[in-house]
C-alpha cells in the first residue's frame, strides 16, 4: 500500500515584484515574515524582481533576448545594432559577470579593469569620473562600475528591442506615476505578455507549485511595482482560481486612499492600507472563517460590483515592539547584485553591497513639514522603540543573515533614540555599520556624532531641501541653513558620510532664492561639509498641508476632482514662482561637479542655458556659520566616556600615579599627583559606556567635595585630553 504525501500548505507567499534593488531585498515582506511567525502561521517570502533578473542576464536568457530580436528584424539604433554584433562576446562573459557582482568570482575583477575583457556600447562614454571615484587602489570596486555599466548596456537594448517598460529598479513605472484613471494600466495588462512577463510568470507559477499557498500578497512600494503585481495577478487569477489575492505597501498607502473603480479586482481580491500587520492578521483570520468580512481593517474589496473600504477603526494597530523581527530567511541573499553609480556617493552606498533593514521609530516626531503627508499613518504617528528591543532583533538579524550591515529607514531617526542605540551596541560589544535619515537637529552635537561613529554610523541623509531660511520656514521645517551648516560640519568631523535632499520648485520659490539656494550648496560642498546630493523637483501631494490648502502656499491645483484610481501627485501652477522648469539641468550639472570637488569658481549662471540673476548670498556666508560658540558646561547634559578604561599604575615620582591609556592605534600616559589620578581612573570607571548615563552635575559635586574647584578640571590641559580621546558630553 503506498501512502499519500499532503503537502504542506503556506498560509500566504508574500511577493515584492519586479522591480526594486539589485542589491538587497525590499523589507516589507521581511517585516510582515516576521510579525506572521510570532502568530504561529507559516508564510513564505520571495524577490520576484531580482529572480527575473537571474534569468535576463544568464547566458540561456540573454541567449533568447538575442534570438528574439534577430527572428523580429525589428530597425535597431545604431547602439544596440553593435551589441547585437557582439552577441558571442556577450553570452561568453555574463556568467563570470553576474557571479562576480555576487561576490562568488571576486578575482575576475583583475581582468574586467585591463580594459579588454568586456563588450562596451554607449553606457561606457561616461567613464571619465573614474580616477575621482575609485583613487589608484579600488579595482574591485572599479570592475563592479565597469560590469554595471556593461548591464546598464544590455538593458537599454532590452527597452529598446523586448520591452520599453524594463528598468533595473522600476517596471512600466510610467503607468503607474500619476494613473488618475485605471485605463491604460488595464488596457497594458490585457496585452498579450512579452518575453519578460513571460518569465516572470514562469518564475511565479514554479514557486507556487513548491510553496503550496492559500493566499499571494504583493508588496508595492513604488510605482514601478505595481503593473508587475497586477500581471501576476491576472496570471493567479486564471492559472490559481482558488488562491486569494492581496496587495498593500506604499504605493497603496499614497495613491489608492480614494479608490473607486472596481476593475483593479479583476487582478486583485483585497487591498490594504498602511502599517500591515493588524490588516493582514485579519485577513488571515477572514479567509479562515473566524470573522465576517465586516470585521477586516482598512482593506478595499469589490462588493456587488462596487468598490467598498473596510476601515474598522476600532481595532488598534500592532504596537511596534509586538512586530517581531524582520525574517529574511526563504530570501537568496547572497544571489544579490553589489552594482556601482559613482556620480552620487550616496546612491553608490544605496546600491553597493547588502544592507539588513530594520525601524527605529514608526512614523516621523517631527511631523510638520509642508511638503510631505503628514496626515497618513507612516508620518502621523510617531511609535519609537528602545533601544534594547532594537539591539535584540540586531543581533537576531546578524545571527540570520551572516550580514552586519544595517540601514534604518525612519522617515527621521530620533537623536535621542540614535543616542541610546550607540550606547546599548556599544554594551554588548556589537561589530555593526548602519546609517539612517535624519533631521539637521542641533541636537546632533559634536560629541553625539562621534557617539554615533564609535558605534558604526557611516553616513546620514536629511532634508536641506530650498536652501533658504524664508522658504525653510514656510515648509516648517524647523532649521536654518547656517544650523545645517553646522551639524552637517558636526557629522564630517566625526568620521560621517552626509547626503543632502535638496528641492527646487517649492511654491513662491523665485529665480532669485533658486540661485541662492544654489550658492548655499556649493558653499557647504567647497567646505567639505556636505558630500553627497540629490536634487528633486517639488512635487504637490494631496495629502501634504500643500495639497490640501494650496491657496494658503499662492498655489492652484490644476486638476479639479479625483479621478477614479490612483490620487496623489497633483498636478499645480504656482503664478508667482518663477519658471521651474528652466532651472533643473543646470542644479543637476553644477552638483555633478560640486561632487568631484570641482567647479567651485565657476560662476552660477555658467550652469544654465538662459539668463539667471546673481546670487546676493555673501561669498563666505557658510564659513562664518560654522564658527562654533564656545561650548559650556551645563549640570543637566549627560557625561559619557567611550574609551577603554586605562591601567592605573604607580610612578616612579613619589606621590605620583600614571594612567596608561590604549587607543586602537596607540597607547599614551598621564602622570598625574596620585590623588587626582585615582580621582580621574574612578570616575572613567562610573561614565563608562557600560553603565548608565551620569549627569554633569553629579561629576561636579563629587569632584568637588573631594578635590577643588570643577571649573579648574574643566579648564585643564589634562580634561582636554580626556575630551580628545573619548570623553563626550551632550
Amino acid at each position: 500500500m503506498t501512502a499519500t504525501i499532503k503537502k504542506r500548505v503556506t498560509q500566504v507567499l508574500f511577493i515584492t515584484p519586479p522591480f526594486t534593488q539589485l542589491n538587497t531585498p525590499y523589507p516589507a515582506t521581511a517585516y510582515l515574515k516576521g510579525y506572521l511567525k510570532t502568530l504561529g502561521y507559516e508564510s513564505k517570502q520571495m524577490d520576484l524582481g531580482i529572480e527575473l533578473i537571474w534569468k535576463i542576464f544568464s547566458v540561456e536568457g540573454l541567449g533568447q533576448i538575442f534570438h528574439q530580436i534577430e527572428e523580429s528584424q525589428i530597425e535597431l539604433s545604431e547602439n544596440s545594432a553593435r551589441i547585437l554584433r557582439l552577441k558571442k562576446k556577450y553570452l561568453q562573459t555574463i556568467g563570470s559577470v553576474i557571479a562576480f557582482l555576487q561576490d562568488k568570482n571576486p578575482t575576475l575583477a583583475y581582468t574586467v579593469v585591463e580594459g579588454d575583457f568586456l563588450p562596451e556600447a554607449s553606457r561606457f562614454e561616461q567613464m571619465d569620473d573614474m580616477e575621482w571615484a575609485f583613487g589608484t587602489l579600488g579595482i574591485r570596486d572599479k570592475a563592479r562600475y565597469l560590469s554595471t555599466l556593461y548591464l546598464e548596456d544590455i538593458g537599454d537594448l532590452i527597452t529598446e528591442a523586448i520591452d520599453p517598460n524594463f528598468g533595473f529598479s522600476r517596471y512600466a513605472e510610467r503607468l503607474g506615476l500619476s494613473a488618475r484613471e485605471f485605463d491604460e494600466m488595464d488596457e497594458a495588462i490585457r496585452q498579450p505578455s512579452g518575453l519578460l512577463d513571460e518569465w516572470m510568470c514562469q518564475i511565479l507559477d514554479a514557486k507556487i507549485k513548491d510553496v503550496n499557498p492559500k493566499s499571494i500578497a504583493f508588496s508595492v512600494p513604488f510605482p514601478g511595482n505595481l503593473y508587475g503585481a497586477l500581471k501576476c495577478g491576472q496570471f493567479i487569477k486564471k492559472a490559481y482560481p482558488d488562491i486569494k489575492v492581496w496587495m498593500g505597501g506604499g504605493y497603496p498607502n499614497t495613491e489608492l486612499r480614494s479608490l473607486k473603480d472596481p476593475r483593479v479586482f479583476d487582478y486583485i481580491d483585497f487591498i490594504t492600507l498602511d502599517d500591515g500587520e493588524a490588516p493582514v492578521k485579519l485577513l488571515l483570520e477572514y479567509l479562515d472563517g473566524k470573522i465576517p468580512v465586516d470585521e477586516l481593517k482598512r482593506t478595499f474589496i469589490r462588493q456587488s460590483g462596487a468598490v467598498r473600504f473596510i476601515n474598522n477603526s476600532a481595532v488598534k494597530d500592532i504596537p511596534q515592539r509586538e512586530t517581531g523581527t524582520p525574517d529574511y530567511s526563504d530570501l537568496h541573499l547572497r544571489e544579490y547584485l553589489s552594482v556601482i553609480e559613482v556620480a552620487n556617493p550616496m546612491h553608490r552606498l544605496w546600491s553597493d553591497g547588502r544592507w539588513n533593514k530594520l525601524t527605529l521609530a514608526h512614523g516621523c516626531y517631527w511631523g510638520k513639514c509642508t511638503f510631505c503627508d503628514i496626515s497618513l499613518d507612516y508620518i502621523q504617528r510617531y511609535e519609537p522603540i528602545n533601544a534594547s528591543i532594537l539591539c535584540d532583533r540586531i543581533e537576531e538579524i546578524i545571527a540570520q543573515t551572516g550580514q552586519n550591515g544595517f540601514h534604518f529607514v525612519d522617515e527621521a531617526a530620533p537623536p535621542a533614540l540614535m543616542r541610546d542605540l550607540a550606547i546599548e551596541i556599544l554594551r554588548r560589544g556589537l561589530s555593526v555599520v548602519w546609517w539612517t535619515n535624519i533631521r539637521f537637529e542641533s541636537s546632533f552635537t559634536a560629541d553625539l556624532c562621534k557617539l554615533l561613529r564609535a558605534s558604526g554610523c557611516i553616513a546620514v541623509s536629511g532634508g536641506l531641501e530650498v536652501a533658504s531660511d524664508r522658504l525653510l520656514e514656510l515648509i516648517k521645517k524647523g532649521v536654518t541653513v547656517g544650523q545645517v551648516a553646522r551639524v552637517c560640519n558636526h557629522f564630517t568631523q566625526s568620521g560621517i558620510m552626509v547626503h543632502a535632499y535638496l528641492m527646487y520648485g517649492f511654491p513662491t520659490q523665485t529665480a532669485q532664492e533658486t540661485i541662492d539656494s544654489l550658492e548655499m550648496v556649493r558653499q557647504l560642498f567647497e567646505s567639505g561639509v556636505l558630500q553627497s546630493g540629490f536634487w528633486h523637483r517639488f512635487a504637490m501631494t494631496a495629502h501634504s498641508p500643500v495639497g490640501l490648502a494650496p491657496d494658503l502656499f499662492k498655489v492652484q491645483n490644476a486638476v479639479s476632482g479625483l479621478g477614479r484610481f490612483a490620487n496623489n501627485e497633483l498636478q499645480h501652477e504656482d503664478p508667482t514662482g518663477a519658471d521651474h522648469d528652466l532651472f533643473g539641468e543646470g542644479l543637476r550639472k553644477s552638483l555633478f561637479n560640486y561632487m568631484h570637488g570641482i567647479g567651485f569658481d565657476v560662476p552660477l549662471h555658467q550652469w544654465f542655458d538662459h539668463q539667471v540673476p546673481s546670487s546676493s548670498i555673501p561669498k563666505r556666508y557658510i564659513e562664518k556659520e560654522l564658527q562654533e560658540e564656545e561650548f559650556l558646561l551645563k549640570d543637566q547634559q549627560r557625561i559619557i566616556w567611550i574609551g577603554e578604561q586605562p591601567e592605573l599604575v604607580p610612578s616612579e615620582e613619589e606621590g605620583f600615579a600614571e594612567l596608561i591609556f590604549s587607543g586602537k592605534k596607540e597607547d599614551f600616559a598621564l602622570e598625574l599627583p596620585e590623588e587626582f589620578a585615582e580621582w580621574v581612573y574612578s570616575f572613567l570607571e562610573n561614565v563608562g559606556y557600560q553603565n548608565q548615563l551620569q549627569r554633569l552635575k553629579s561629576i561636579k559635586e563629587d569632584y568637588e567635595e573631594k578635590l577643588g574647584d570643577f571649573s579648574e578640571l574643566a579648564e585643564s590641559e589634562v580634561w582636554q585630553i580626556l575630551r580628545d580621546n573619548g570623553l563626550l558630553i551632550f
